[in-house]
């Protein structure tokens, strides 16, 4: 079978397609899986691209879906021919958060899905949604999880809350379209005009170009009447959440989901102490939050918007063109 391993190298040259023997037959517990779609996701490229250590011969991407082959002794939640999508934290299943790192994790500290069959514990699966394709399901395991739990599980999301999302990534496309499905307004921020317009598209009731916008936080006040918002999704860590703190209303909540500016600044302190204010750090989330999500999209009928499919022998260029920033959306790997 195909499967892309990273090797000893520089940047996105470490990728290697390679050829690899078929796993065997599933053991106890286990499910024998055809992948047929992986997504791409910053940790993803962070992994491939040197920016964090694995291992020589690393099986990359963390977001695996196909169908089940073959079903091991014991397995009852699972029938050959089921259309499966990976879990981002298989031992996490349910309950409180229990993970501090990613030791675990598909195509980090063990092999991901950058290959045609894994033999996997069923635990590390849950059904596809009802009706989607493969590609499709692909996107769901990091940045559709992240944003289900930044909105619903940890935000507290209501209909009529308004809720501030940044970019267009996979996880603030994600927010946008949950928060809109759940009768919240969403206000959308990001640096291009043509994109801006694709948000509005999509139900963003006001839209902000954040290079052009000296205070892009107050100017999101001055949209709510001055209230502020009630939920921020904040993805770019140290540079933004100055903005994200002077945009939240009195008791609001910002959920930090990522780093893109890096990973640690000066924080106005005294401001969100003013606010009285949250800060609720998250890495996507459990097997059952991913089964509880599933059930919201399939009620809500909200679906991944893909910017562009590439093949398996494509994914350095599926990096590269998510590393140029000029994606709306997922980027997908078919294998």
């Amino acid at each position: 079978m195909r499967c892309m391993r990273i090797r000893k190298g520089e940047g996105l040259d470490r990728l290697k397609l390679e050829e690899a023997d078929e796993p065997g037959s599933p053991g106890p517990g286990e499910i024998k899986v055809r992948v047929r779609a992986c997504s791409l996701n910053y940790h993803d490229y962070a992994v491939c691209a040197g920016m964090m250590e694995t291992q020589d011969g690393r099986v990359p991407m963390a977001d695996g879906a196909g169908e089940v082959e073959e079903i091991g002794e014991g397995v009852t939640g699972f029938r050959t021919g089921d259309r499966v999508v990976s879990v981002f934290f298989p031992q996490w299943q349910d309950g409180e958060a229990t993970e501090a790192g990613f030791g675990k994790t598909p195509g980090d500290g063990v092999d991901g899905f950058a290959q045609e069959v894994v033999v996997r514990p069923a635990s590390a699966f849950t059904h596809a949604p009802e009706g989607w394709d493969h590609a499709q399901s692909a996107c769901l395991p990091t940045a559709a999880l992240t944003a289900w739990r930044a909105l619903v599980v940890e935000g507290g999301l209501k209909a009529g809350d308004t809720v501030v999302t940044m970019g267009t990534g996979g996880v603030s496309i994600f927010a946008l379209q949950m928060a809109r499905a759940m009768g919240a307004r969403v206000i959308a921020t990001s640096s291009s005009d043509e994109k801006r317009e694709r948000l509005d598209g999509l139900g963003a009731a006001h839209t902000i170009n954040y290079e052009k916008t000296e205070s892009w936080g107050e100017t999101v006040r001055e949209l709510t009447g001055g209230r502020g918002a009630d939920i921020v999704v904040e993805v770019g860590g140290p540079a933004t959440l100055p903005h994200s703190i002077k945009a939240l209303r009195v008791g609001g909540r910002i959920v930090l989901i990522g780093v893109l500016t890096g990973v640690s600044g000066d924080i106005p302190t005294a401001l969100l102490m003013h606010k009285q204010a949250q800060i609720h750090g998250v890495t996507v989330g459990s097997r059952q939050h991913q089964i509880d999500m599933i059930r919201g999209l399939e009620a809500s009928g909200v679906k991944p918007v893909i910017d562009r499919q590439f093949d398996l022998e494509e994914l350095a260029d599926a990096f590269r063109h998510e590393k140029a920033g000029e994606h709306f959306g997922k980027i997908v790997v078919r294998l």
